[in-house]
Order: structure tokens, then C-alpha cells, then sequence
């Protein structure tokens, strides 16, 4: 049987949302929460104790009680669900047919979709849902790319160097910027909320064919990251490419890495500063935790900074073992801008993808 005209595949329906058409996911809020399309609205078609109560009675008593139920909880809201896609359809610039899915491609999103066309609002329906685009999605993490990984010691301005890198119009992925959290003990003082794993790989999933379509050959730079970036966990597939990609290591006096560290936490709150040389006191060694935790109370936190240097130093130290190409870049005394320079240079003297860098 044919494919309707207005129900897309999910690559079809993928590449209209990079295009800037509008995405409405009609899932419950929690799961729009759990992870959906990078700029989706959601649009639910049931609260989460609505879907949870159709759910209990297409378990406990039969799919046609389910459907009862759902429409007698739509009904009420039709109207308002009409007027509200039209008039997101009618702001666009350019007016494409609004873009709907629900989990899997079925009643929720049919249903909307029904609706928008009865009401005379151009729709396309995603086929397989946002379980669909999920698995297309998930083949960016196995493409192969030409990744150079900066990387450095704690406090040698890596994600700084990255912006400007990105300003340079070179092609770049900010992960700690998309997991927000800066990737150590310290990364999240303020305990702002990270994406999920799942939102997370959507969003990276989205960078990375972006970067697939940008029209500049080149290098994808990278900060160096463990797989987990604070309570994120990177795709495996993605992972492990940049766990055998080259490396670029800035290097840089530890003075300057206490400065930059200080322009970081300088006025962070004690507390949480404290909190979190707690949360590595054991590999710390606890004579050293007690040691940082006096001096951050005292206002030293240079001295706190030294301390916490001698374990991430360590675990860094460890964690190149396993690389097998690396070259140094000397950025001491240099801003991130020159930085990026010096690692566009380096790169293009060593080259390991042969692929040209640009000169501006």
C-alpha cells in the first residue's frame, strides 16, 4: 500500500525539521522531557496523568475502552489545539505544513493530524514517530568524520580554545556546552539541570549532521571529555571515534592554568566549593581534601586550585596512555584566540586526515 502524501519517512521528516519547519510532538510532557527533536514544541495531546489513565485501561479492560476514554479526554480540547497550530503555522516566514509526531507513528499523532487537515492547517505525519527518527539519528555517531581532539591539562582553557575555534569559522562541538556541566567534580557548582542522556544524543546527533552539511572541509575539533560528562553519558559509537582520533595537547604552565581556574570559580559559592573536594576526597587522599577545604574556607583558593591539580593531573596523565597520536602545542601566555591559531597551525603542519585547514 502506498504511502500517504502527507505522512513522511523519517529521513524525509528529519530533514524538513533541519530545515526550520515546525515540530510539534504530541507525546505527554514527561516524555517530551525524557528527550525529544532538537526545537520541537511540545504539543501534547494528553497530560501525563491523562496518558497514564488510558494506558491502565487498555491493560485492564480493552483497546476500545482505551479509545473511548482518549476521545472523551481529547474532545474537550480540540478547539484550542486547532487554533493554536494555526497560528504557529501562520507566523512562519516561509509556510511550510506544520510537522507532527507522536512515540510511534500511531493514534496520537493520526489523530492530530486528522484534526490539523480538517482544520485547514497543512500537516505532515511522521512515519514511525519519534521512535524512528531516533535509530536515523542514531546512524550520525558511526559516521566517520576527521575528529582532532584538543586536549590539556585541567585548566588550560580547552572549551575557551574551542570557541574560538568556532569564531574562526572552523568546524567545532561544544559537549560540555550541549551536557552543561564542565566535565569534572567542579563542572556544576550551581546544580543547574543537565539534559538527559537521550536529549543529549539528540542534540549531538542534530550537531553532527549539521556539521555534515556544512559546506567547509576540514578538521571537526573536539574538547577531549571522559564518556561521562557529569551525569551524561556520551553514545559509545561517537565515543570511541574520539578516543582513536589524534590529539592536540595544550600545554601551559601551572600558573596559568591557577589563573584561568580562578577566573572560572573565582566567586564561586564556598559551599559548593567545598562540596565538591568532598566528592573526590578519597582519591584525593583525605590529609590533601582536608588541606583544599582549609584553604578554600581561608579564601586561598589558588592554593585549593594546586591541591586539586595534583589529582587531575594524575587521572589525565592516565588516561593518555592509551593514545597513540598526539602532538604538543605551546600556548603559554597566549589568549584563546592566538590559541586557535597556533592549533590550526600544528594541525596543518601534522595533518594525520590530510585534509587542508583555512587560512583566515
Amino acid at each position: 500500500m502506498p504511502i500517504p502524501e502527507h505522512i513522511m519517512t523519517p529521513e524525509a521528516f528529519l530533514a524538513a525539521a533541519e530545515q526550520g519547519s515546525v515540530v510539534l510532538d504530541v507525546r505527554a510532557p514527561g516524555e517530551f522531557e525524557a528527550g525529544h527533536l532538537p526545537g520541537a514544541v511540545s504539543f501534547p495531546l494528553f497530560t501525563d496523568e491523562e496518558r497514564a489513565r488510558v494506558g491502565t485501561t487498555y491493560k485492564q479492560e480493552s483497546k476500545q475502552a482505551a479509545v473511548d476514554l482518549g476521545l472523551e479526554l481529547v474532545g474537550p480540547k480540540l478547539r484550542d489545539l486547532a487554533t493554536q497550530a494555526r497560528a504557529m503555522f501562520e507566523a512562519q516566514d516561509a509556510r511550510t505544513p506544520l510537522l507532527v509526531h507522536c512515540w510511534r507513528g500511531g493514534m496520537r499523532s493520526g489523530s492530530v493530524d486528522w484534526l490539523l487537515r480538517a482544520a485547514e492547517v497543512p500537516v505532515a505525519r511522521c512515519q514511525g514517530g519519534y521512535k524512528a527518527c531516533r535509530v536515523v539519528l542514531r546512524d550520525a555517531f558511526q559516521a566517520p568524520r576527521p575528529y582532532v581532539v584538543l586536549g590539556g591539562m585541567t585548566g588550560t582553557a580547552k572549551t575557551d580554545v574551542i570557541h574560538a575555534l568556532t569564531a574562526q569559522k572552523e568546524r567545532t562541538l561544544d559537549l560540555e556546552g550541549m551536557a552543561r556541566h564542565f566535565g569534572s567534580s567542579f563542572g556544576n557548582l550551581d546544580a543547574h539541570p543537565q539534559p538527559s542522556t537521550e536529549q543529549f544524543s539528540n542534540d549531538l546527533a542534530w550537531a553532527l549532521r549539521a556539521l555534515d552539511r556544512d559546506p567547509n572541509e576540514g578538521p571537526v575539533w573536539v574538547e577531549n571529555e571522559s564518556r561521562s560528562i557529569g551525569w551524561v553519558q556520551m553514545p559509545e559509537d561517537f565515543h570511541k571515534q574520539l578516543r582513536q582520533a589524534p590529539v592536540l595537547e595544550l600545554e601551559r604552565t601551572e600558573e596559568d592554568r591557577i589563573s584561568h581556574l580562578l577566573a572560572m570559580y573565582g566567586e564561586a559559592d564556598e559551599d559548593a566549593l567545598v562540596q565538591a573536594f568532598g566528592r573526590i576526597r578519597t582519591k584525593l587522599g583525605g590529609q590533601h581534601a582536608n588541606a583544599a577545604i582549609a584553604h578554600v574556607r581561608e579564601g586561598n583558593l589558588a592554593e585549593a586550585a594546586r591541591i586539586a591539580l595534583v589529582y587531575y593531573d594524575k587521572t589525565y596523565r592516565h588516561g593518555l596512555d592509551k593514545r597513540e597520536h598526539m602532538r604538543a602545542v605551546q600556548a603559554l601566555g597566549l589568549n584563546p584566540s592566538d590559541t586557535a591559531d597556533a592549533c590550526r597551525h600544528a594541525h596543518s603542519k601534522w595533518n594525520p586526515w590530510n585534509f587542508q585547514v583555512t587560512s583566515n
